[in-house]
């Protein structure tokens, strides 16, 4: 389908405005609120996206082809039931793209939304979704697709839901049987493919108690006699009992960490001495979390992340979700962070994309985005489907 046009609703930094437009789409219209990804919209598509959506009226909205939007999930009422059933949406975001629906039902819906919307409350929330959009006229798939960039060989582990519609209100209650193909494993993926190789601004760099800290951890790997550590390494613990008032997971944890000590003590009270009882370090820096199995021999070929639960190290082979990076994660290999740019590959951005000047801004306007490649795929399948079937555009 080529010539479309296509509203951009939640808008963020366009990541579907991206997709739509390698489609051959044109963009009439993109609603966003924040200050920050209006900025980044205008500056990289030179179109206003300062529209709030609860003040936009069903009849300023241009015409056009598709409608997309990575809307918020909001509670639906359940006391919506008993006052009818028009009522369960309002006050969510949901319904405001149903009335856009209701007003210009444009020929095919692409909506994205959290992993989760698929069980939220039982199931009711995708059921009433559902249910609003067949009474709207739309086939849908029998249930929300479950996708992530990582299925596509982007390194990126993001589940999410997508929801594809296409407008045929006569058979609006037949399934559309839509097929995405084979997908790619977790471990058919590599943290290097979206890489630079060479030098990046030292700004990413770690510092050099970061590297003290690390260092000291890959010693301590290389040192005990365990290689598949199935639980978090506390240092604190290793020669004392857990309270009665620890739960009892917690209780197996400390238990586990003085098995660890009491085999490895002549070796562990060495390297304790060494780097000075662990003094110098935080609280969660005293902590370590081996997540790689036996797939890695070292920290310095994992992924790294400092977090409020210790130092945490997992296989190079996806990221986690973008959205979830708020200690941006660390490439052993390189001794650095993850770059703006290379969170941009991660969401399958163009090099071409200009982003948020302020690198913290940057991080954030790329997890909240959709991934391009995800709903570049799914709205391929999804035209291409309508085109197959012969679907009908009358309205």
């Amino acid at each position: 389908m080529e010539n479309f046009k296509f509203i951009d609703l939640f808008a963020g930094i366009g990541g579907f405005h991206q997709a739509m437009v390698q489609l051959g789409g044109e963009c009439v219209l993109a609603s966003e609120i924040d200050k920050y990804a209006i900025e980044t919209y205008e500056e990289n598509y030179h179109i206003n996206s300062q529209i709030d959506i609860r003040n936009l009226k069903e009849e300023d909205v241009p015409k056009h082809d598709v409608l997309c939007a990575g809307f918020p999930c909001q509670a639906f009422s359940k006391a919506g039931k008993q006052e009818g059933f028009d009522d369960e949406t309002r006050g969510t975001l949901f319904f405001e793209i149903e009335r856009i629906l209701k007003h210009h039902h444009p020929k095919y819906i692409i909506l994205e939304n959290v992993r989760n919307l698929a069980s939220h409350d039982k199931g009711r929330t995708w059921k009433t979704i559902e249910e609003h959009l067949h009474k709207t006229g739309y086939r849908l798939t029998p249930k929300p697709l479950i996708v992530s960039p990582h299925y596509f060989g982007t390194p990126q582990l993001r589940e999410r839901v997508v929801i594809l519609g296409i407008y045929d209100p006569e058979h609006a209650d037949e399934p559309l049987e839509i097929d995405l193909g084979k997908f790619m494993k977790k471990n058919d993926n590599s943290i290097y493919s979206i890489l630079e190789e060479g030098e990046v601004d030292e700004k990413y760099n770690i510092s050099e108690t970061e590297e003290k800290v690390l260092t000291m951890w890959d010693e301590f790997y290389q040192g005990i006699d365990l290689k598949v550590i199935g639980f978090p390494v506390w240092f604190e613990w290793f020669k004392k009992e857990a309270p009665d008032e620890f739960k009892p997971w917690k209780k197996e944890f400390v238990r586990k960490n003085n098995e660890l000590y009491q085999r490895n003590k002549e070796f562990i009270d060495s390297w304790t001495e060494k780097w000075d009882n662990l003094e110098w370090c935080t609280p969660t820096q005293r902590k370590f979390e081996w997540q790689a199995g036996k797939n890695i021999n070292s920290i310095w070929e994992g992924l790294i992340q400092f977090r409020p639960s210790g130092v945490r190290v997992k296989v190079p082979t996806c990221f986690p979700a973008l959205v979830a990076i708020v200690q941006v994660p660390i490439i052993g290999r390189y001794k650095r962070r993850l770059t703006v740019e290379e969170a941009a590959r991660l969401q399958d951005f163009p090099e071409s994309f200009i982003p948020n000047e302020i690198d913290q801004q940057a991080y954030k306007q790329f997890g909240n985005a959709v991934n391009v490649e995800v709903i570049k795929k799914c709205a391929e399948k999804l035209f291409n489907y309508a085109d197959e079937s012969e679907i009908g555009t009358s309205k």
